[in-house]
């Protein structure tokens, strides 16, 4: 091939090359070895400027170029020299890659091929930011879900709990609670059921000391020998000796025969003796030759009779204070001491009071056929935070009239009426009951407290239907008849 031809060969390419970097999009410059820019195609003139040693230098220009220099600079010095670099160069993401070639003169050449990436990264940033918003979103309504669950299996175990306390259903009679204090009582109980030894149970009016006394009973060796149980300071003192100890023929006026007492009738069984603080000192020389010698003597006879009784005694009165005033024998005191047994009040095991007050709206909702089975953590706190000074008895007051009066399935602060100490003016009670009866007509309210009343004595007196007639001087068939007319069951009451 000639000189002409390849020149026009030359020329050819020179022109296809260029026609090639006028219509690529991406941005296309030649840097030299002297790190100048010796070319750029029409994209990178179009994006950066013109950055051509020729051109005019401004502070963009120049920190551009200078930039673009750099790039190269770091790449080519760097070990690995091929794939697709990034950058970014006055705010704008760029991608690059440098081709190092041999120019005609034999110098150093590297075409530096650019992208404009910062629409792409903004996306991506966008997109990014988004996901972490949702993420964000989500994390907070999944912590709220989470604490909205928290909070709904609070009230359900609470619901349940209440539930599963009103189906148990601990016998009658027994000790309810699971305190320290109970257990510890609980044990000594049972640690000293066993043996014959007298025992006195002490504690304030309403603690429970009758329950204390049957656990005792039931977990001794005469668990199935006779039980009796008397409260001391309800009879009449010559009434109550001739009762327990028995009386001869012609000893008083209407003892037309002999008759056994109640240490007799008991004879190798148990009897607990409540109240045993208020005593005559008569009883208390009676009851301490019982308890000395085994032995009792009948009113109006002079043979002592053996008998076989454990003597379980209770009081709430201090009966060390007591000898010392001089009311109460010293020796006797010594004889029933020799186990004592202290009830600490309510006050004092509050852990107890939860459980308590299952038992009571378990046992009055069926009494009174009422469908309350919740009580409010409200409830619960105002139970908690009172100081009880009826105990027992008297929580067991606020429960009933609370179950008695509830509108609902749950007790509310309406219901809950404290007992007012003796002394004291009446205070919200009275109106809270009125509050109860507003808006009703008369005759539904005479209704509504006549059923509370018959319910309320029926209760106390556990189902006596003859008693409870008796009480409030009304005729059985007349009673029956209200009974039959508020739907009142006995038979739930005994």
């Amino acid at each position: 091939m000639d000189e002409l031809s390849t020149n026009k060969e030359l020329d050819r390419l020179i022109v296809n090359q260029q026609t090639l970097l006028d219509v690529m999009p991406e941005m296309v410059l030649l840097v030299d070895n002297d790190r100048a820019i010796e070319y750029m195609n029409p994209s990178a003139t179009q994006f950066f400027g013109d950055l051509t040693q020729q051109a005019s230098t401004n502070p963009r220009s120049q920190e551009i170029r200078a930039a673009l220099l750099e790039e190269v600079r770091n790449q080519l010095g760097a070990s690995n020299k091929n794939g697709v670099m990034t950058t970014v160069i006055h705010n704008y993401h760029l991608e690059y890659s440098i081709a190092p070639f041999v120019g005609y003169r034999g110098d150093n050449l590297f075409w530096l091929i650019m992208r404009d990436v910062t629409e792409r990264k903004t996306h991506e940033q966008e997109m990014a930011l988004f996901h972490n918003n949702i993420e964000l979103i989500l994390s907070q309504k999944i912590n709220e879900l989470k604490e909205s669950e928290l909070i709904r299996n609070k009230l359900l175990k609470q619901l349940n709990t209440m539930k599963n306390h009103l189906e148990y259903q601990p016998t009658e009679g027994t000790m309810v609670g699971s305190s320290k204090a109970l257990r510890e009582l609980r044990d000594m109980a049972h640690q000293v059921a066993k043996s014959d030894a007298t025992i006195l149970i002490t504690g304030e009016s309403g603690t429970g000391k009758e329950l204390v006394a049957n656990l005792i009973r039931e977990t001794s060796n005469r668990n199935e020998k006779p039980f009796l149980k008397i409260n001391c300071n309800t009879i009449n003192d010559s009434l109550l000796e001739s009762d327990l100890f028995g009386y001869e023929k012609g000893s008083f006026t209407g003892a037309h025969a002999r008759r056994k007492g109640k240490f007799e009738v008991v004879d190798g069984g148990t009897m607990f003796l409540d109240e045993i603080g208020d005593i005559s000192p008569r009883m208390q020389a009676a009851l301490l030759r019982v308890l000395q010698d085994g032995e009792i003597i009948r009113v109006g006879g002079n043979t002592p009779i053996r008998v076989d009784v454990r003597i379980i005694a209770a009081t709430n009165r201090d009966l060390a204070t007591a000898v010392q005033e001089g009311t109460f024998r010293l020796d006797l005191y010594y004889r029933l001491n020799i186990i004592n047994i202290s009830i600490p009040p309510l006050r004092e095991r509050k852990e107890d009071i939860v459980s308590l007050v299952t038992h009571f709206v378990r046992r009055y909702r069926l009494a009174f056929k009422k469908d309350v089975n919740f009580v409010p953590k409200s409830i619960m706190n105002r139970l908690s935070n009172h100081n009880w000074p009826g105990n027992i008895r008297e929580l067991e007051n606020v429960i009933q009239r609370a179950v008695l009066m509830a509108k609902s399935n749950v007790i509310t602060e309406q219901e809950l009426i404290f007992d007012v100490p003796a002394g004291e003016e009446k205070d919200k009670s009275y109106l809270s009951l009125l509050q109860k009866f507003e808006g009703l007509p008369l005759k539904k309210i005479t209704s509504e407290i006549e059923r509370d009343i018959l319910l309320h004595i029926l209760a106390k007196y556990n189902g006596n239907v003859a008693k409870t007639a008796q009480i409030l001087k009304i005729g059985k068939t007349a009673f029956y008849d209200k009974m039959k007319r508020y739907d009142i069951s006995a038979k739930n009451l005994k």
